[in-house]
This record gives structure tokens, C-alpha cells and sequence, in this order.
């Protein structure tokens, strides 16, 4: 079978490999469908991985597929099921996974695609635990974006954040697949969403998906517009995923006792708070990282209600570094979907 793997730093190699055997007591076999890029499959490729790892290493961290085969003593899948898969190798049985806070395991063998093998490939057997069912009328390439895409979104708004009707929320970088997804979110429950994008013709993309405003960082100070936009009341809830120089800003924008809630750090890892700003105005910081099986699951029935991912791009398996490139040159806006 074919398996698209990452020799060196920045070097990939669709080579053919042989095929998984048939699937032990309690697993299923998956025929890989289509596959969503994300950040993480950019930070491993640039070689970023944040923990040893064997080359060559099969990418892909985020995928959709079919049941091909079931073992034995697995009853709730038959061949050809639609489904996706969960992205981290969780023990199962920790008190985290217990209590259905999976990203929170505390005996995780790692994050497929970049610690471990991942989902570019033609076939993988997994654990049926780690196999969730696509409902009818969701298609393929939609659901590719639910186990990362949309589940993150869902477990730092509703999760964490506490996200509530009618609350005014400040989504940053509207063009990516995450901040494309909170914007729908917030929108589907009545949200007022103020949005941050790095260009005009982005600008256009933001609203036509829901945003009421639309602020250009690199022409206008979003701190000075967001503050205007609220009557100098600040934001209920800030998503954050940039980090860097603009971090502080997304604080200054927070209403007392605000929440701001971040995944990510593409502008940079490190920052200086105000100690004396962050517990004065009582503001509340969480971070986010992945989700639970449950919000992918409530991603899935968000999609089969109607709430589509944004997609930017779509390539074949032999494209894969194409669709890494538009996510590294910044030029998306939405989900670049791999097709096998």
C-alpha cells in the first residue's frame, strides 16, 4: 500500500509499504480516505516535533475514512461504515480517558502523524475506541476537518470558554481552519464576532461567513478597533491561537472578567504578562490542546446539521508538501484537504 512518509526535516516520500494485517480482537481496519492539514502537520515537518521520534515517519494527523475490516469482538462497525479517527494514542484507562477527557491522558503513546505514524496512508488498524461513526449526509472530505478542525474549536469555546448566546467574541485569524470554524460556532448560537485577518480579499471571505466585523491587522490596531466596536466594554471571549506580540492585545480587549482561551503560538511561543492588569480586571486564561472524542463526535452532528467547514483547497496524496506550503505561505482560508 501506499504511505506518505517524512525521512528528513522538511522531505517527504510516497513510498510503498506493506499493508497492515488483518485487525486483532477489538480493532478496526480503516481505508484512509482524505486527510486535514493542520499547523501540527506543519510544525512536524519543519521538525518541530517536541519529543523524540523514529524516521522514517508516516504523516497526517487529522483523517476520514471507511471500515474495510472489523475484528473480532468489535460490533458496533461494519465494512464500508464511514468514520474518522482519533488522532492521539490514549490508554484507555487512565482516570482522564474514564471521565471522557481523552486529550487529557495521562499515559498517551503520542500524537499520530507527528510523535507516531499517522493517517497518510492507504490502510491503518486502530482500536475501535478510537474510531467514531460519520453520520448520514456528512461527507468524507467534511468530516476530515471534525477530529482536529472542528473538535478543537468546540472544546475551547464550549469547554473551556464557556461560550454563551449572545456573548461578543474576538476570533482571531479568520483564514485558518480553526478560526473559520469559531466564527460559524459562535454565529450558530448568536454571537456578536469581531474577527482579525492579515488581508482585504480575506476580509470579504470573513464576513460572507458570519463575522459582523472584520479588523486588517496590518493596517488597523485591533486593541484600539475591538475596544471602539464595544463601547470600551471589551470582549466577553477571545480566541486566541497566534501568540506572540499580539497576546497582551488580545488581553487589553477583554471586559473584567473576561476569558481568553488559546491553542496556539504561530507568531511566537514566549510572552510577558502583566500580572497586576490579569488579576485586577479578574480575567481567566485557559489553554486548550485537542479534544475529546465527545466533541467530535458534536462536531460531526453540527456538520450533519448543516454547518459545513470552510474549505480552502483540495490535493492529492502525491500534493501533500503543495498543501503545507499554502498553510505556511498564510495564503488559506479554511481547510486544505488531502484526497486519496
Amino acid at each position: 500500500m501506499r504511505a506518505l512518509t517524512l525521512v528528513a526535516d522538511r522531505k517527504l516520500e510516497l513510498a510503498e509499504v506493506a499493508a497492515p494485517p488483518p485487525p486483532g480482537a477489538g480493532e478496526v481496519q480503516v481505508r484512509v480516505k482524505a486527510v486535514g492539514l493542520n499547523h501540527l502537520d506543519l510544525w512536524g515537518f519543519r521538525g518541530m516535533a517536541f519529543a523524540k521520534r523514529k524516521m522514517p515517519l508516516v504523516v497526517g494527523a487529522e483523517a476520514s475514512g471507511e471500515i474495510a475490516a472489523v475484528g473480532p469482538d468489535v460490533a458496533n462497525f461494519r465494512a464500508n461504515d464511514p468514520v474518522v479517527m482519533y488522532g492521539a494514542l490514549t490508554c484507555g484507562t487512565c482516570k482522564a480517558c474514564r471521565e471522557g477527557r481523552d486529550n487529557l491522558c495521562e499515559n498517551v503513546a503520542g500524537i499520530m502523524g507527528f510523535h507516531v505514524d499517522g493517517f497518510a496512508r492507504d490502510l491503518i488498524n486502530l482500536p475501535a475506541r478510537l474510531v467514531i461513526p460519520v453520520p448520514k449526509g456528512v461527507s468524507l472530505r467534511d468530516a476530515a476537518c471534525a477530529p482536529i478542525a472542528f473538535g478543537t474549536v468546540e472544546h475551547m469555546l464550549f469547554d473551556n470558554a464557556k461560550l454563551q448566546p449572545g456573548e461578543t467574541i474576538l476570533v482571531h485569524a479568520a483564514g485558518s481552519g480553526i478560526g473559520s470554524t469559531a466564527i460559524k460556532m459562535a454565529k450558530a448560537i448568536g454571537c456578536t464576532v469581531i474577527t482579525t485577518v492579515g488581508d482585504d480579499a480575506k476580509a470579504e471571505k470573513a464576513k460572507a461567513i458570519g463575522a459582523d466585523h472584520v479588523i486588517n491587522y496590518r493596517t488597523q490596531r485591533f486593541e484600539t478597533l475591538t475596544r471602539k466596536l464595544t463601547g470600551k466594554k471589551g470582549v466577553d471571549v477571545v480566541f486566541e491561537h497566534v501568540g506572540g506580540e499580539g497576546f497582551n492585545g488580545s488581553l487589553l480587549v477583554l471586559k473584567r472578567g473576561g476569558r481568553l482561551v488559546t491553542c496556539g503560538s504561530t507568531a511566537g511561543p514566549s510572552v510577558q504578562l502583566n500580572l497586576m492588569q490579569l488579576f485586577q480586571q479578574q480575567y481567566k486564561i485557559f489553554g486548550s490542546f485537542g479534544a475529546s472524542i465527545r466533541n467530535i463526535r458534536d462536531s460531526l452532528a453540527k456538520m450533519a446539521a448543516g454547518m459545513n467547514p470552510v474549505i480552502d483547497t483540495e490535493v492529492p496524496l502525491s500534493e501533500f508538501e503543495r498543501g503545507l506550503a499554502r498553510i505556511e505561505g498564510r495564503q488559506v482560508f479554511g481547510k486544505v484537504i488531502v484526497h486519496f
